[in-house]
């Protein structure tokens, strides 16, 4: 994210590269970059001449280079962005000759996502050798999230908490693009200083605060078997929003967290919230689950998730309902 920032700020001081070359995993920034110099390089008397956007699927690197060399028309450069470049992978290399050197009034940014440069590749060291910019768009970690959510609202004067921002990442995955799609959502019909609460997520995302996968984990930490099947039941009757794939992967990720967490000599809060990754908020929650759960017993709960998840993609158990395999594993867990 600072990254992105740096990266903005310098062309709005109008430090321009002649090629930008936006890659990685993460669609999100290559957009968020992509569409800012779009919307900000050229002023809209400039654009109908001067910018133009092509895309991957129905362009070649010649085209490409083409429109690249062209002088821009009334204006001291032009924009030529080139949007899903990932369906020119096989024949990116050739772009090198043009990135050797490239047209100085010439702004050529590509779109590639998904995918990277191979880094020992003549490309990606032309590029930055002729003062254009590299830049790999990395995915998020599940528990990274939480945090970019907190930092994007905090820009925006809004606020979050900890179990508020975990619902949208259970529930929306490290999609960051899905993720402000919501933030979105919610600025709309919540005022500027609001902090988003769980409550706001129900009313206006439609994820039930009480019955999802972030309260199983925490009501099977607890050993808190009246609400652990209330959940069960809840998810049994919702199958399509809680499928059990879904769950049985948290659920081996939080098991696994507390196998790491008996091997801790050190379990203050600051340590375990480091060591786990996870937001301090919610370090009493291993804590507790830790006492509730030896380390034998966790070990035993790791087989058991691993055997449910076969069944749950239909190994041996295709003509057994969803709903019936996890109650039966939710059992098998707390007994």
């Amino acid at each position: 994210m600072d990254d992105v920032k740096q990266l903005v700020s310098a062309i709005k001081k109008g430090d321009l590269k002649p090629i930008y070359f936006l890659m990685g995993d993460e669609a999100y920034y290559i957009d968020k970059i992509s569409d800012f110099i779009e919307n900000n390089v050229l002023d809209e008397a400039e654009k109908g001449f001067n910018q133009m956007v092509l895309y991957g699927r129905d362009v070649s690197i010649d085209d490409i280079v083409s429109n690249a060399k062209r002088y821009p028309m009334m204006a001291e450069r032009q924009v030529v962005i080139v949007k899903e470049a990932q369906d020119l992978s096989r024949t990116i290399e050739q772009l090198t000759q043009y990135a050797e050197n490239p047209q100085p009034s010439t702004v050529l940014v590509l779109n590639y996502k998904y995918k990277k440069l191979d880094k020992r590749k003549t490309l990606y060291k032309t590029i930055n050798k002729s003062g254009g910019v590299v830049f790999e768009s990395k995915k998020l970690y599940d528990n990274q999230v939480p945090d970019w959510i907190r930092r994007v609202l905090k820009g925006q004067n809004y606020d979050i908490s900890p179990k508020a921002a975990q619902m949208l990442v259970e529930f929306l995955g490290t999609d960051l693009s899905k993720v402000n799609n919501e933030l979105n959502k919610l600025k709309i019909v919540l005022p500027e200083g609001t902090q988003i609460t769980p409550e706001h997520i129900e009313e206006n995302i439609g994820i039930s605060k009480d019955f999802n996968n972030f309260e199983l984990r925490k009501a099977v930490g607890e050993c808190n078997v009246v609400k652990v099947h209330q959940i069960a039941k809840y998810f049994a009757d919702n199958p399509k929003d809680n499928p059990m794939v879904v769950t049985v992967a948290l659920l081996f990720n939080f098991f696994s967290q507390l196998l790491h967490l008996h091997g801790m000599h050190d379990k203050s809060s600051r340590t375990v919230a480091s060591a786990l990754k996870v937001n301090p908020y919610f370090v009493n929650e291993y804590l507790t689950a830790a006492r509730n759960y030896p380390m034998r017993k966790v070990s035993t709960v790791i087989g058991l998730l691993r055997e449910f998840d076969v069944k749950s993609k239909g190994v041996g158990s295709s003509a057994i309902p969803q709903g019936d395999l996890l109650k039966e594993l939710l059992v098998r867990i707390l007994s």
